[in-house]
C-alpha cells in the first residue's frame, strides 16, 4: 500500500501476486491475519536539525519527499519495515543464513537455519516468532518448506500450495528446507535456474537476500 500524497491521508492498498493468486482459489486460503510497516521512501539523512526556521522545519525536506504509489511485486517492497528494539539497542539486528549465495544441482536438498546477530544480547541469537522466508519463483523448488514454528498463521503459510506458474511462495519458521526441482523441461535450453530467497526476522524485522540458482544435471 502507499500514502498518494502529502495533503490528505489516502490508503492504495492493493494484492501481491501470490495475494492475487490466493484470493483466485476461492477456498478460503486467502485470510490478512498480519500486517506490517515500512518506510523503503524514507532519506532520513535529509533531516536538517539545523534548519534557519527552527524545529518545525527539521523535518521539512522528508515531509516533502514523493511516496511510492503500490506496486504488486514483494520482492522490491517493504524492504524496510518499522520494529520495535529494546531501549539502549546499539547496533541494528542483521540475518546470518550461512550462506552468500546458493547452488543446488536438481534433486539437491538445503536446510536453512537462519541466526539473528546484535539481536537481544548476545546471548539469544533466534527469534522467538521465527522468520519468514520467500522464494522468488517456486517452480524452481520441488520442496519449500519451514519447520519450528506451529502458530495458525505459520502452518497456514507453510500448506500453501501454488498453481504451478512462475510465482513467490513464502513459509514461516526457525529452519527452512529447500529441494530443487528435478523438472528438466523448465530449463529449456539452459543450464541453470535463477531465483533469490528473501529471509525476514518477524520480531527483529532484520532482512537478508541472496541468490539461488539450481544447475541442470540431466
Amino acid at each position: 500500500m502507499g500514502y498518494l500524497n502529502n495533503s490528505v491521508v489516502t490508503v492504495d492498498a492493493i494484492l501481491t501476486k501470490k495475494g492475487r493468486e490466493l484470493l483466485a482459489k476461492g477456498d478460503g486460503s486467502f485470510r490478512i491475519t498480519q500486517f506490517a510497516l515500512g518506510d523503503d521512501e524514507i532519506d532520513y539523512t535529509l533531516y536538517n536539525p539545523e534548519h534557519p526556521s527552527g524545529s518545525a522545519f527539521y523535518g521539512q525536506a522528508i515531509e516533502n519527499m514523493p511516496l511510492l504509489e503500490a506496486f504488486p511485486d514483494e520482492q522490491q517492497i517493504m524492504k524496510y519495515k518499522l520494529v520495535t528494539l529494546p531501549r539502549g539497542t546499539a547496533k541494528m539486528p542483521i540475518l546470518d543464513l550461512g550462506f552468500s549465495a546458493i547452488t543446488l544441482k536438481q534433486g539437491a536438498s538445503l536446510a536453512i537455519t537462519p541466526q539473528t546477530l546484535n539481536y537481544l544480547g548476545d546471548g539469544q541469537l533466534f527469534e522467538t516468532s521465527g522468520y519468514t522466508a520467500t522464494i522468488g519463483d517456486i517452480r524452481t523448488m520441488s520442496t519449500f518448506t519451514a519447520t519450528g514454528v506451529d502458530t495458525p498463521a505459520a502452518q497456514a503459510a507453510n500448506q500453501t500450495t501454488t498453481l504451478g506458474t512462475s510465482v513467490s511462495k513464502t513459509v514461516v519458521g526457525t529452519t527452512i528446507n529447500l529441494k530443487a526441482t528435478t523438472v528438466n523441461t523448465l530449463f529449456g535450453s539452459n543450464t541453470a535456474l535463477y531465483t533469490t530467497v528473501t529471509v525476514t526476522g518477524r520480531d527483529s524485522g532484520a532482512r537478508l537476500t541472496i541468490p539461488v540458482t539450481i544447475t541442470k544435471t540431466v
